[in-house]
């Protein structure tokens, strides 16, 4: 067996079993398989494994939709200090984004994905969905798809600009700078709206999925029309539109940080990002009061998804993530990313889960090898909580 497949990096005593899981993981997983897997509990990091080629602990990768997760964090920390209300009117912050019929939705319905502005006609170039303010700007003036509140459908690439535009509006600042200045800088976290220059040498590009010929056959038969509200929401109609796997290789998107999807990160900043969140850290009390982690962990939309076309379920942004993962706790939320990465937080049993992948996995989102890596962390944590009772 070759050393590049077998996992690097660090368990604390109690974790070995999770050692041995991503073993296995990567084993199966074969090929050129490259992750990382990162977990705090209490705010102490209790996992840090990595493994593959060119892939190590402090690699950093394109996140797509785990971004998703500091912008909602981001939200709620404005929330928790006043400055937006959930309740409140979008166009009170924002004003031209009450034209064609949006003037009612609120916050809370923008976070809950039952806007309906999920794209715009003709989509976007990659220079503007690299653009959060771009973004906002066209969508102010566009016309949601459903009407707003009657559906809950995926904003997939649009809903940190929107958000983003709140942030800016009420701050004067750009929701990349306050995570920057409130979140990541204090922290020291590998996790970038906007990735420095001095940083790119740690980017590892991201590699395409490699589907079997099932698989193959799998995605041809669950293909939409490029004009149907998932294509629009997916910037499918745009005649050059780029291939969603391709994203963060654009130096522009890695630049600009897309709210949405443009982020970087490794596990480390993931899991990093979460346990701050909810935990003490160095020193540091939880960014998030315990009222308000459980407000945007509350379900808000749970069904049919009109965008994704399967069944989903969010809190305020957030994934309701014990509908993901059932051995998690009420009240846990985070964000997955398109090629396979999770993370989110536990507060019940204070964990903090970060995985990152280098390939794209099939069929997309959350890599399945998560349903497997989630039990063994949180297992081990139910251990650990055992052990210190008895």
């Amino acid at each position: 067996m070759s050393t590049e497949s077998i996992p690097q990096g660090t368990v604390a005593a109690g974790y070995e079993s999770v050692r041995e899981e991503f073993a296995a993981v990567a084993a199966d997983q074969g090929g050129d398989y490259a992750a990382q897997l990162v977990a705090h509990v209490g705010g102490r990091r209790v996992v840090d494994l990595w493994v593959g080629p060119e892939f190590t602990g402090s690699s950093l990768t394109g996140v797509f939709s785990s971004t998703k997760g500091a912008a909602y964090l981001v939200v709620a920390l404005l929330v928790q200090d006043g400055v937006l209300d959930l309740d409140q009117r979008v166009s009170h912050y924002w004003p031209e984004f009450g034209a064609e019929g949006k003037q009612g939705i609120t916050l809370r319905d923008l976070l809950a994905h039952r806007a309906g502005v999920v794209g715009v006609e003709g989509g976007f170039s990659l220079d503007e969905l690299a653009d959060d303010l771009v973004i906002a700007e066209r969508l102010a003036a566009a016309r949601p798809f459903w009407r707003p509140g009657t559906a809950f459908g995926y904003h997939a690439l649009v809903i940190g600009a929107l958000t983003g535009e709140l942030v800016r509006r009420t701050t004067g600042r750009t929701l990349q700078e306050v995570f920057e200045t409130r979140v990541r800088a204090p922290y020291a976290l590998d996790f970038y709206l906007g990735l420095p220059e001095d940083q790119e040498d740690r980017f590892r590009t991201t590699l395409p999925m490699l589907p079997t010929p099932t698989q193959l056959a799998e995605l041809e038969a669950g293909e939409t029309a490029p004009d149907s509200v998932t294509g629009i929401a997916y910037n499918q109609h745009h005649p050059d539109a780029l291939d969603l796997a391709d994203l963060p290789n654009q130096r522009v998107v890695r630049a600009k940080g897309p709210a949405s999807v443009g982020g970087v990160a490794s596990a480390r900043g993931l899991a990093g990002m979460y346990a701050a969140a909810i935990s003490e850290v160095d020193g540091r009390a939880p960014l998030l009061k315990p009222d308000t982690a459980a407000a945007f962990a509350q379900l808000h939309s749970i069904g049919y998804d009109v965008v994704a076309r399967t069944h989903k379920a969010f809190g305020l942004g957030f994934t309701v993530s014990a509908e993901v993962y059932p051995v998690l706790g009420q009240g846990a939320f985070g964000h997955s990313g398109a090629a396979g990465s999770q993370a989110f937080a536990d507060p019940r049993s204070g964990l903090a889960y970060g995985y990152t992948r280098r390939r794209f996995a099939f069929p997309g989102g959350a890599a399945p090898e998560n349903d497997r890596l989630v039990r063994a962390v949180h297992a081990a944590v139910v251990a650990q909580d055992s052990g210190a009772l008895r």
